[in-house]
């Protein structure tokens, strides 16, 4: 097949109905073409065909015969959009970010043509974005890039580019796991269960391709997804095929799909150890009654008494007590980079797996252990990691099959999921079920709390969300119990900030409806309840936002379309990785730095670079990071909001000894002195905190430092009360978490969360087929996480001060700045409509149901 490749011709040797796709990365070698959903849905595989974008998944090789394809890497690197997407910070994992890059290019470069050097609105750039998705939240970065490439500003000056690894991104020469290919590499596919609960009595293959086995030591499935077997072959195709000759002989069980404690018990007693955890590795204490287990309640506080005060207003009909319940649906994480591996074995017995991974210790580690290696014997690699989001954090089932199908087949194989596979068997935030009392005195003080959840975290434990409301509004009595409630669904697993957005969503607006029980202003009280003064500063802040001073009386408006404003507070937990160390090398005149830790699009090369320069006052050119591998000191996993806390400072301090070691004679002549010290090492650590820790002893290296981070959300959305449609218009977020290190990078972590935020809030939500188990929103159509043109305006704001005794004066951020999200669009709906949402997502059906019951009503 002859086509023109990037101004080049080009001849390959392909089927003509391999997606063009497949053409380009696996023939021709230009992995800047991603496949993220196979379905044309997400945009990450867009090329030009003649000029026009197209989404080569969906496209035939042959469709490309005689036509001339541009891919991102025949932008050049120095189009206008690729130095302003690198300059304006369009970007975080950056694995949509070429296909993004290329149709962005053709729409700046039409524009212009039409309209001259003019920046296009929000609105024309989010129509020209329609079919692209960034999972980390992006889009503002990305308004901004092709807004100022439309203006020209860019044509001349290449700009400085956020991030260091923004250049790589933006031109495809980013290399992720799913991009890897070895010399006689294989691939692999997992064999899944289709069906929720059974015994797995016989595995039979009549092929001749590499079969492993996955099952546990009980031979049980326990639920549609969970992997069995998994085969190798040459390509992918054959692979496929090889399993759809894979056997498998059942005995069924019986299975429960709806979370209510009842049936068969999903575990044994003796299989319990090796239950799922939706945590992020800690369970609190709970009995088990069938497929129910707690209440876990070590979080509650006075709970006897939280329970008296509020037993003793509800019989007295108390109109200062407010009760509700609250549910919300299981969110997926669905980073657009699916979970894969490439595995293969040296002829010395040692293991290498290039791996997408949010924690390359931590899975060392523990792939050490399973194949009884030495530490040094694992060789991890995680060069560039497409998004995690708390998925990505255990040695996993890609990385197991792919590792045991290279040792059985003798070659290196690639394991990479499919959407379907990433959809329902890669983790998920569990649903939940929360009843909530609260209760407030004469005085207008909270007297009492009680919060009960039940959490539907298929076949998972751990889940604690009614224990976070520890974290908010003093010390008044409150009884805190979290129950699992274990189904034969996928189970689930930690999804940022675990347990946090289920809590804020029933807490906070019951808050809201506190305040306006009491004749209160909602912000007022909660400055007034809260005791953190870090987060008053952003109450405060809050109070003064014209939005908030200027808006009308909850359900007072009318019309079709009704616009309302909400507020929400948050807190999180302040966590730190307590050896993390950062080591410099003097190699060629240039500072390398090395930790084994990963970058998967929070920063962490950037802020490694940019402490090392304010240390050492060198050029960019004259620092290299070098992360993403093992074998190297301890660096953090990128989890938990601990990644920047923990590895800025230990870089600080390995440029201060490097300083230090280089002498007088560095500060006159630098390079100078860089070139005689070829072959200088040091290693920087982190200083532990003023005052110490608030648990004395770290596990694993975790910490859990002194303070909380804490935000403030305002949001305002319109509410089409025809269609049933909430549209958010603006959001303002106060994060409270001391020092920035790069403050572009930050606040697109917060914009990112806000937009993680509102998917949970009106779109995202797991379906599935209670008969069967199987996972029924399998794709990017089916399963909706927010676009481009579903972004609001965002406006951070950093309050930097109060962390004077954190070394390095700041603490993580990622977490804390999508907790409130949801629970401040819910108020806003409550404040345009005057009906409060009580289930998210917020879908349309719903309201339209809710105002249809407040007319009802009268209202």
């Amino acid at each position: 097949m002859k086509i023109t490749v990037n101004g080049a011709p080009a001849e390959a040797d392909a089927d003509p109905d391999l997606p063009a796709a497949h053409l380009l990365r696996d023939r021709l070698d230009l992995t800047g073409t991603k496949v993220a959903c196979g379905t044309g849905v997400c945009g990450a595989c867009t090329v030009l065909v003649d000029g026009t974008p197209m989404a080569s998944c969906l496209l035939p090789s042959a469709a490309l015969r005689e036509r001339e394809v541009t891919t991102v890497e025949g932008l050049g690197g120095d189009h206008p959009v690729q130095r302003a997407f690198a300059a304006e910070d369009a970007l975080q994992c950056g694995y949509c970010t070429p296909g993004f890059v290329v149709e962005a290019a053709a729409f700046v470069d039409r524009h212009r043509a039409e309209h001259g050097d003019v920046a296009p609105d929000r609105r024309a750039i989010a129509d020209a974005m329609a079919g692209h998705l960034c999972r980390c939240g992006a889009y503002e970065g990305v308004y901004r890039a092709i807004a100022a490439a439309c203006e020209g500003r860019y044509d001349d000056d290449p700009g400085t580019p956020a991030r260091v690894d923004a250049p790589d991104k933006v031109t495809g020469r980013a290399r992720y796991t799913t991009d890897v290919r070895l010399d006689g590499q294989l691939e692999g596919v997992i064999v899944r269960a289709d069906r929720p609960h059974a015994r797995v009595l016989a595995v039979a293959f009549d092929g001749e391709a590499a079969l492993v086995d996955l099952l546990p030591e009980d031979r049980v499935v326990r639920y549609a997804g969970q992997p069995i077997a998994a085969v190798a072959a040459a390509t992918y195709d054959e692979a496929c095929a090889a399993a759809a000759r894979v056997r498998v002989r059942y005995a069924d069980l019986p299975a429960t799909t709806r979370p209510t404690g009842e049936g068969r018990p999903i575990y044994a007693e003796k299989d319990r150890k090796n239950v799922h955890n939706a945590s992020e590795g800690f369970s609190m204490p709970g009995k088990w009654r069938g497929n129910m287990r707690g209440p876990a309640s070590l979080l509650s506080w006075r709970g006897g008494a939280a329970v008296r005060r509020i037993a003793a207003a509800a019989e007295r009909g108390d109109p200062r007590l407010v009760t509700g319940e609250y549910g919300t649906a299981v969110q997926v994480h669905t980073p657009l980079e699916p979970h894969a591996c490439v595995a293969r074995w040296d002829e010395r017995g040692d293991l290498h797996l290039y791996l997408s991974t949010q924690a390359i210790g931590m899975v060392a580690e523990r792939a050490a252990a399973r194949w009884g290696l030495r530490p040094e014997q694992v060789h991890i690699v995680a060069d560039h990691v497409g998004g995690a989001f708390g998925a990505k954090v255990q040695l996993g089932v890609e990385a197991i099959a792919a590792a045991e199908l290279a040792r059985a087949a003798g070659a290196p194989v690639r394991v990479v999921f499919s959407r379907a596979e990433e959809l329902t068997d890669a983790g998920n935030r569990p649903g939940t079920t929360t009843r909530i009392a609260m209760l407030a005195g004469a005085d207008g003080e909270l007297k009492a709390l009680t919060m009960d959840t039940r959490a539907d975290g298929g076949a998972a434990i751990g889940s604690v969300v009614a224990g976070l409301a520890r974290l908010m509004y003093g010390t008044a009595p409150r009884r805190l119990r979290d129950y699992d409630m274990l189904t034969n669904l996928p189970p689930g697993s930690p999804f940022r900030a675990p347990g946090g957005p289920p809590m804020a969503w029933a807490l906070e607006q019951t808050v809201d409806e506190m305040a306006h029980r009491l004749g209160e202003d909602p912000i007022a009280l909660r400055r007034r309840w809260d005791g953190n003064r870090r987060r008053r500063v952003l109450y405060e802040w809050a109070a003064e936002l014209p939005v908030w001073r200027e808006r009308a009386p909850s359900g007072s408006r009318t019309g079709r379309f009704r616009r309302g404003v909400g507020v929400a507070a948050a807190a999180w937990l302040y966590a730190l990785t307590t050896n993390a160390q950062v080591e410099l090398t003097v190699e060629g005149g240039v500072v390398v730095a090395r930790s084994t830790t990963q970058d998967i699009g929070t920063g962490t090369r950037s802020v490694i670079a940019e402490v090392l320069r304010e240390e050492l006052g060198l050029p960019e050119d004259k620092i290299r990071v070098e992360i993403g591998r093992s074998g190297t000191v301890s660096g953090p996993p990128s989890l938990g909001s601990r990644a920047t806390t923990s590895v800025g400072p230990a870089a600080r301090d390995a440029g201060r000894k490097l300083r230090d070691a280089l002498g007088p004679e560095f500060a006159e002549r630098p390079e100078k002195r860089l070139v005689d010290a070829e072959g200088l090492r040091v290693v920087g650590e982190r200083a532990r905190d003023r005052g110490g820790y608030l648990v004395p002893i770290s596990m694993h290296g975790v910490g859990v430092g002194r303070g909380l981070s804490g935000a403030v959300q305002v949001t305002e959305v319109e509410v089409d009360t025809r269609l049933g449609v909430i549209r958010p218009l603006r959001v303002w977020a106060g994060i409270a978490a001391g020092r920035i290190y790069r403050e572009r990078l930050a606040r697109s972590q917060c914009e990112g969360g806000v937009i993680q935020g509102i998917g949970y809030a009106l779109y995202e939500e797991r379906q599935f087929d209670p008969e069967t188990g199987h996972v029924l929103t399998a794709n990017l159509e089916d399963y909706r996480i927010p676009g481009i043109g579903d972004t609001p305006e965002i406006t951070v704001r950093f309050l930097e001060e109060g962390w004077d005794h954190v070394t390095g004066g700041g603490i993580g951020l990622a977490e804390v700045s999508t907790i409130g999200v949801a629970a401040s669009v819910g108020n806003a709906v409550y404040n345009a409509t005057g009906w409060r949402p009580r289930h998210l997502p917020i879908r349309p059906d719903r309201l339209l149901q809710g105002l249809k019951g407040l007319e009802g009503m009268g209202s």
